[in-house]
């Protein structure tokens, strides 16, 4: 932002200035407090080229045992979902939106269907002849793969007037993908514009302090009436500025609210809210979906305009629950006992969608409930049956869970590291595993923190994943030795909290929980319909 505000040396430019001492060490400190705060991020989706879904069984990597064959030639590299990546940079995930590198002069640009182009042979070689001396007979201009159904395109717009927005209108081969990528492109085209209002908003007052200072610095300058005039001048090229800032973020939010008006009906179960006309006529999936719906983001400039929160599946993380004492953004009071409610209805809800979008067995849903304290929650899982048994109660039904799922966890892994994924112990559940934890750590001893410390480290790279329902504060008796835990969960809130950041600017957006509209019977009906398929499926 310093650099866009003409400061050439940034940041500690712009404190210099100010007048501030020491701006270069300041500046210093304050990129690194911004390094820190990543680690409360929002995840930015991963590139993956891999467009199948896995199972729970994992499947044997390079680097998990066993040689790969002389002669075999490596997998290319996966492509990411948001665009080329910059060499030098892997991993790193790019925008749709970003440019793209230039080609060569002359040379038109590559075509997304056509095959790469073929090494020069050496001198010598005959051409269409490989390494090993066989000839090949494909041609060299055919498609080996199918290519992705063109993205729909909306019908041309008016001279002067915006493109009209139309669903599904980004990159990938299928339309929950294209969807996918349009939702995390909504969300980073509206954080940079928030970014570049803000920054316009900040650069307005600091040049009014600073031309209402350098007016006033001068005592003759208060003498009569050329003070009053330079303030109200400040002030109206104040104004001028923030009013031209204002015009742009109207312009470019009136364009993001016009594509999520015709985004979100499009969108399928796994990212529809709960009120979506899409769950009424829900069928039991036959593949795991990309991704997920935890909920919905929002700026204070523009809350009207809600990008879903999506997150890739299988999940990589464990979710928390924050079932703390929070203060509410629009003043309102919460107590402690609403609170923990409202944080059980909140992981019912997820554990809900997660059961609904998954093909029928292939999700298992555990529930520790030490207290009991959850079992009004708990009654649209219990009634239809879609639980791997009734919830644990008291700290031997805690240990109970814990060890059959820590065991999980060791079985799997040593088969997939001894090469023989398949050589797991007949009739094991291969399905993906959620466990929910209520009120922790009531009823958890030390060897039971140790066994969910494990399951929350280990547990996702074998299908085992931790959604805890829990106040921190409770658990203070630990010291830092929970620091990990709560660190390698992603912290959800069951009231709107401003508590999470985008992964582009750092922005601190607003989540609110996708819950059940208040009345609906969708909830019952969905799980009702998981339960049938779930008894032809077995």
């Amino acid at each position: 932002r310093a650099v866009g505000q003409g400061y050439a040396g940034g940041l500690a430019d712009l404190l210099a200035d100010q007048g501030l001492p020491q701006a270069h060490q300041l500046a210093g400190s304050i990129n690194d407090a911004v390094a820190q705060g990543l680690a409360r991020s929002v995840q930015a989706p991963r590139a993956d080229g891999d467009r199948t879904r896995h199972a729970a069984t994992p499947t044997l990597g390079a680097d998990q045992g066993g040689t790969a064959a002389q002669g075999a030639v490596p997998p290319p590299p996966p492509a990411a979902p948001y665009g080329n990546q910059a060499s030098g940079a892997p991993g790193q995930p790019t925008s749709p939106y970003g440019a793209q590198a230039p080609g060569t002069p002359g040379q038109p640009p590559a075509s997304p269907y056509d095959p790469p182009a073929a090494a020069d042979p050496p001198s010598g070689a005959q051409p269409g002849a490989t390494a090993g001396g066989t000839v090949n007979y494909s041609h060299p201009r055919r498609q080996t793969t199918a290519p992705p159904p063109p993205p729909p395109t909306a019908p041309p717009a008016q001279p002067g007037q915006p493109q009209q927005p139309v669903a599904g209108d980004a990159t990938g081969w299928s339309m929950d993908e294209r969807l996918y990528n349009q939702v995390w492109g909504m969300f980073e085209d509206l954080a940079r514009t928030m970014a570049a209002y803000r920054s316009a908003v900040d650069f307005a007052d600091s040049r009014m302090e600073k031309e209402l200072d350098q007016a006033l610095s001068d005592p003759r300058s208060r003498i009569g009436g050329q003070s009053d005039a330079a303030r109200e001048a400040a002030r109206a090229r104040h104004t001028e500025l923030v009013d031209q800032a204002r015009a742009a973020l109207d312009r470019d939010l009136a364009q993001l609210t016009a594509e999520a008006d015709v985004v979100e009906p499009a969108l399928p179960a796994a990212y529809a809210r709960w009120d979506n006309p899409v769950w009424h006529g829900h069928r039991v999936p036959m593949e795991i979906p990309m991704a997920l719906r935890l909920g919905d983001l929002h700026l204070p400039e523009a809350p009207q305009l809600r990008i879903p929160m999506l997150v890739r599946l299988p999940l990589e993380r464990g979710l928390w629950i924050d079932s703390g004492r929070a203060d509410s953004l629009d003043g309102s009071y919460t107590d402690s006992h609403d609170l923990k409610r409202l944080a059980m209805e909140t992981a019912v809800a997820h554990a809900a969608r997660l059961l609904a979008v998954y093909p029928a067995g292939e999700f298992t849903v555990h529930v520790i409930d030490p207290a009991g304290s959850g079992g009004q929650a708990l009654v649209p899982l219990v009634q239809t049956g879609v639980l791997a048994g009734p919830p644990a109660l008291g700290a031997a039904g805690v240990a109970d869970v814990l060890a059959r799922l820590t065991q999980r966890v060791d079985l799997v892994q040593m088969a997939v590291r001894g090469g023989a994924p398949d050589s797991l112990p007949p009739g094991f559940d291969t399905s993906e595993q959620l466990l929910i934890v209520n009120d922790f750590p009531h009823g958890f001893d030390d060897r039971a923190v140790t066994q969910l410390r494990y399951l929350a480290d280990e547990g996702p790279a074998v299908g085992v994943h931790l959604m805890m329902v829990a106040d921190r504060e409770e658990a203070s008796a630990y010291g830092p030795l929970l620091d990990p835990l709560w660190r390698s969960l992603l912290r959800l809130s069951p009231v709107p909290d401003d508590h999470l950041a985008d992964p582009w600017v750092g922005h601190a957006w607003t989540y609110e929980p996708s819950l059940v509209p208040p009345g609906s019977q969708v909830l019952q009906q969905v799980l009702s319909q998981l339960a049938a398929a779930r008894t032809k499926y077995t």
